[in-house]
C-alpha cells in the first residue's frame, strides 16, 4: 500500500545511500513546505541486535509482573500522552503533515487505548477451565517475549499504540522499526513509556534502514513480528519470519469499497463517503476509495460528492480550520497524481481536482473522477491520498461483484435507508475484515481491527488483538 513502508524504502531522502556497518543519519523534511527539519543519528546493524538483547533481558522480569502493576504504568502512558498532547501533535505535523486538528485527536485516541487494555488486558488473559470430564483442565495465556513493530507514517502515533498497548499489557516487550520520515515520532514513542515509568529496555525505538529489517527478524531474542505496511513490505517481512517459524500480524491496507445504493439517502451518502476518503487527507488504508453507486443516482451521488469534497480546502496544517494539510512527500504526490493521470488516459472522467498545484510542498487537491472501470488504478489499486473514484453498478448484485473483485480486502461500506439489507450485505456478502453500514470504517481499540485476501492476517484491538502475540497453553492436571 502506498503507506510507503519501510521495506521499499520509498522515503531515500530521509536516510540515503548508507555504507554497510555505517551509523544511518535520519533527516525530516516538513511536507508543507519541503524545508530540511531535524537529523537524527540512527542505529548500526550491532546496535540493533544489542539493544534487542538488552529488551530481551527485561522482558524476563516484566512477565512476571501482575496485571495490576502492568496496569498502573499502562494508565501512567495515558496521562503522559495527553500532557505532552500539543508537542506530539506538532512533531507529526513537521514530519508527515498531519493537521494539528488531527494529531490532537490521534493522541486522545492512543490514550483511550492505553486506559481500555489497562482496565481489560486481566480479563481478556483470565484462565479459561475446559471440562473433559476428569482432570482439572484450562487455558493459559502467557507472553511470547520480545514483538518487533515495523510500523509506517501516515499514523505515527496510533499505528504503534494501537499494538503495543495489549502487547505490553500481555507480558511482552517491544522494539519498534519505525517509518525513516518520522524519526522524531518514533523516539518520542519510547519517551513515552519511559516517562510513564515503564521498565528501561523494555520498549525500544530502533532506528534502522529496512535492510536490517531481516537481520532482526532472524535473531532469537525476536519472538513475533507485526507489521503495518505495503503488500511487497509484508511478503518480505512474512517470509523471513517464515523461515524463522515466528508468527506474524499484517495489515497491509486497502481500497475499501463503499456502495451506495439505489434507496441511500444522497446528502447523508455524500458526507460519509466524503467523510471516509478525506480522513487524514486520503492517507489511510481504511479510507474510502472507491465509491460503487447504483447507476439511477450516481450523477445525483456525484454532485453532492464534489461539493462535500471541494469543502476541503488547503491550508496551514497548524492552523485548527484547515481540513486538508500536505501529502507526506512530494515523492507519494507525484505518484498519486500519476495514478489519476493514468486513470484519465484509460477514459476515466474528473469531477474535481486532478491538478498539482504550483506552490511548494506536496499539495494535492480534493479530486473526485467518475467512469471508473477494471484495468484503472483507481479501480485496480490503492490510492493513497485524497482522490475519490466512482464506479457504476447495475444493481445490488453487480455493487458486490464489483468491490469482492479486488485483491485487497480490509474495510467496506454499506448505505442504505434499508438497515436489514444494509446489515445483510455487510454481514454476509462483503469480503472484508470490517463492514460498516451508513457509517465510515474507522478503528477503535474495543472492535478488532484487520483485513483478509491481500490487505493481510491477523487482528489488532479488542480481546482478538491481545490474544495474537500469547501461547495459548493448554493445562491437564492430574490427580
Amino acid at each position: 500500500m502506498s503507506k510507503e513502508n519501510n521495506l521499499s524504502e520509498r522515503h531515500q531522502q530521509h536516510i540515503g545511500a548508507i555504507p554497510l556497518g555505517a551509523k544511518p543519519r535520519l533527516a525530516t523534511i516538513d511536507p508543507s513546505n519541503e524545508q530540511p527539519g531535524p537529523t537524527y543519528d540512527g542505529h548500526t546493524r550491532d546496535e540493533a541486535l544489542v539493544i534487542a538483547g538488552e529488551v530481551r533481558l527485561t522482558w524476563e522480569a516484566w512477565r512476571r509482573c501482575s496485571f495490576a502493576e502492568r496496569a498502573g504504568l499502562m494508565q501512567a502512558a495515558a496521562q503522559v500522552l495527553r500532557r505532552r498532547q500539543d508537542a506530539f501533535a506538532e512533531l507529526m505535523t513537521a514530519e508527515m503533515g498531519k493537521t494539528l486538528t488531527e494529531g490532537r485527536a490521534e493522541i486522545e485516541k492512543c490514550a483511550f487505548n492505553c486506559d481500555y487494555f489497562a482496565e481489560n488486558a486481566e480479563r481478556f488473559l483470565r484462565r479459561r477451565s475446559i471440562d473433559i470430564g476428569g482432570p482439572k483442565t484450562f487455558v493459559t495465556y502467557n507472553p511470547l517475549g520480545v514483538i518487533m513493530a515495523v510500523m509506517p507514517w501516515n499514523f505515527p502515533f496510533w499505528q504503534v499504540f494501537r499494538f503495543a498497548a495489549p502487547t505490553l499489557m500481555a507480558g511482552n516487550a517491544v522494539v519498534l522499526k519505525h517509518a525513516s520520515n518520522v524519526p522524531g515520532c518514533a523516539l518520542a514513542i519510547e519517551s513515552v513509556f519511559r516517562d510513564a515509568g515503564f521498565p528501561e529496555n523494555l520498549f525500544r525505538t530502533l532506528l534502522v534502514p529496512s535492510r536490517d529489517v531481516r537481520a532482526l527478524i532472524e535473531d532469537p531474542n525476536i519472538a513475533a513480528v507485526t507489521l503495518t505496511g505495503s503488500v511487497d513490505a509484508g511478503r518480505q517481512v512474512a517470509a523471513a519470519a517464515g523461515a524463522s517459524l515466528k508468527k506474524t500480524v499484517l495489515e497491509l491496507g486497502g481500497a475499501d469499497a463503499y456502495l451506495v445504493l439505489a434507496d441511500a439517502n444522497i446528502e447523508r451518502a455524500a458526507e460519509i463517503c466524503a467523510v471516509a476518503r478525506m480522513i487524514n487527507g486520503g492517507q489511510s488504508c481504511i479510507a474510502g476509495k472507491r465509491f460503487i453507486v447504483a447507476a439511477e443516482v450516481r450523477e445525483a451521488f456525484e454532485r453532492v460528492l464534489v461539493d462535500r469534497m471541494q469543502a476541503y480546502t488547503f491550508g496551514n496544517p497548524r492552523d485548527p480550520e484547515t481540513k486538508l494539510g500536505p501529502l507526506s512527500s512530494v515523492e507519494a504526490r507525484d505518484g498519486i497524481h500519476a495514478q489519476v493521470a493514468e486513470s484519465l488516459a484509460k477514459g476515466a472522467r474528473v469531477l474535481t481536482g486532478g491538478e498539482i498545484p504550483k506552490r511548494p510542498g506536496a499539495w494535492y487537491p480534493p479530486t473526485v473522477v467518475t467512469n471508473v472501470r477494471p484495468n484503472m488504478p483507481l479501480y485496480d489499486d490503492e490510492v493513497f491520498g485524497p482522490v475519490a473514484a466512482v464506479i457504476e453498478a447495475r444493481d445490488e448484485a453487480d455493487a458486490i461483484r464489483i468491490a469482492n473483485q479486488s485483491r485487497f480486502g480490509l474495510g467496506s461500506g454499506v448505505i442504505t435507508k434499508d438497515l436489514a439489507r444494509g446489515e445483510r450485505i455487510a454481514a454476509e456478502e462483503l469480503e472484508a475484515g470490517m463492514s460498516f453500514v451508513n457509517a465510515n470504517v474507522r478503528s477503535d481499540p474495543r472492535i478488532p481491527f484487520g483485513g483478509i485476501k491481500e490487505s493481510g492476517y491477523g487482528r489488532e484491538c479488542s480481546d482478538f488483538g491481545i490474544h495474537e502475540f500469547v501461547n495459548v497453553k493448554s493445562v491437564v492436571v492430574q490427580d
